[in-house]
């Protein structure tokens, strides 16, 4: 294949950019993977140059991603509120900036933030995060899980995985931890698959299907229904207050003073949207592994004691979380490749997961697999602060599904989401025997 060089970085060739990059890509569930194989192969550093978009700086090597995740001041989440974190082109940022007097940062949320307003707003709500203080909510998850697993088996031996069940787990129990009745569920259900789903034909609002802009404005409408929900849950919770995540949110201070609404609404909208559907899609992919991999659905029934391993293998192979963009604040060197202040990078986490420079056979499922390094949660800073809420509860719902299993197969065919952001299996048909 013939490379297109440039002075500084090596142009990737269009196929392959085009199978890394867009939203469609994604849609089969494995169109991308050969992208990925050839980028780290040939071009780990490499630049796309795609219709539509500016251009942008493919990383797609484990180390690579560590090196630039891990220094958050010369590789910046969202330079002077100019650049987004999330790729979007050059349509549907500019209908985002215009609804924000020029600035892309529409929400206050951290994935926005520079290192030091990071630290701070992060800081407001860290403790919360932390396994002993997550601890006390597991006999909770647990029982969730129990009736979740009671009404499976409650089936006549068929469902959608997904439909059916990997959806509303996780969603049951984030939702119980912020306060949101039980009633409201799949109003944020919905929300949540506009917010993530905003490429895909069957996610998207009629009303901004055909516009260029479709995806920021089904984005932004989602937005501001979850932000008008969680004002008026925090104010419930200021007046009412609870021992739960909800009202610690609208009652933390930042600087010895109340969290202003922009931060609380950011702190609501990320914990509500990606808390659920992440663990839902890593749920999902796992269930599809094992389905593929009956040796290690074996493996695993027989030996509760690889659960955990189960886990961290699932989110290496499904990676939920794509891509982050991060911009170069001055000018650097990754890999041999000369860097400018002002590149962006596209930091593709599911290729490095699949480095065959630190993980053996990684395109095999393998729940003993030891030490695995995966970046299913980024690194760094900006490293996922829900990590330990979704381990546990993925734990837990593996520890209560598995007994009671006898055999699990494909009753139809598995569909994906349509995104190259935050995504997986939005429909999984299975036939399964219970135990």
């Amino acid at each position: 294949m013939s490379v297109e060089t440039t002075a500084r970085i090596p142009v990737i060739p269009d196929d392959v950019a085009r199978a890394a990059v867009l939203p469609e890509s994604y849609r089969t569930g494995t169109e991308f993977w050969g992208a990925y194989r050839w980028l780290r192969e040939n071009m780990p550093v490499g630049e796309a140059r795609l219709e539509g978009f500016d251009p942008l700086v493919l990383i797609t090597k484990h180390a690579d991603i560590v090196a630039v995740e891990r220094d958050g001041e010369l590789f910046h989440a969202c330079r002077e509120e100019h650049d987004n974190p999330i790729l979007q082109d050059r349509a549907n940022d500019a209908f985002q900036r215009s609804l924000n007097d020029g600035s892309i940062r529409v929400i206050d949320d951290v994935t926005y933030m520079g290192p030091e307003e990071h630290a701070r707003v992060r800081g407001a709500a860290h403790q919360w995060f932390l396994p002993p203080a997550i601890r006390v909510y597991e006999e909770q998850i647990r029982e969730v899980a129990k009736a979740a697993v009671d009404q499976l088996m409650a089936r006549d031996g068929e469902c959608d995985f997904v439909r059916d069940f990997a959806k509303f787990f996780p969603l049951r129990v984030i939702m119980t931890m912020l306060g949101v009745p039980p009633e409201d569920e799949p109003r944020m259900l919905k929300l949540t698959q506009e917010f993530f789903g905003t490429h895909d034909p069957d996610e998207q609002r009629e009303e901004v299907k055909l516009d260029p802009a479709a995806a920021a404005k089904m984005w932004h409408a989602a937005t501001e229904d979850f932000n008008n929900y969680f004002q008026r849950l925090a104010e419930d919770k200021r007046a009412h207050p609870e021992e739960n995540l909800g009202s610690y949110i609208a009652n933390a201070q930042l600087d010895g003073k109340p969290l202003d609404v922009t931060k609380q609404n950011g702190w609501y909208l990320a914990i509500a949207a990606a808390g659920h559907d992440t663990t839902s899609s890593t749920l999902a992919g796992g269930m599809l592994a094992l389905i593929e991999n009956p040796d290690q659905l074996a493996k695993a029934q027989g030996n509760p004691e690889l659960i955990s391993g189960l886990v961290d293998e699932s989110l290496r192979w499904t990676s939920p979380v794509r891509h982050f963009m991060r911009t170069a604040t001055d000018d650097t060197e990754l890999r041999g490749q000369q860097l400018r202040a002002g590149d962006r990078l596209m930091l593709l986490y599911a290729s490095a997961n699949r480095d065959e420079d630190v993980f053996a056979n990684p395109e095999k499922f393998d729940i003993a697999r030891k030490p695995n390094r995966h970046l299913a949660f980024g690194f760094g800073p900006h490293v996922c602060i829900g990590q330990f809420i979704t381990k546990l509860e993925l734990r837990i719902l593996w520890a209560e599904l598995l007994p009671r299993l006898r055999s699990v197969e494909l009753a139809g065919e598995p569909k994906h989401v349509q995104t190259n952001f935050v995504g997986g299996l939005k429909s999984l048909p299975i036939r399964f025997e219970k135990a």
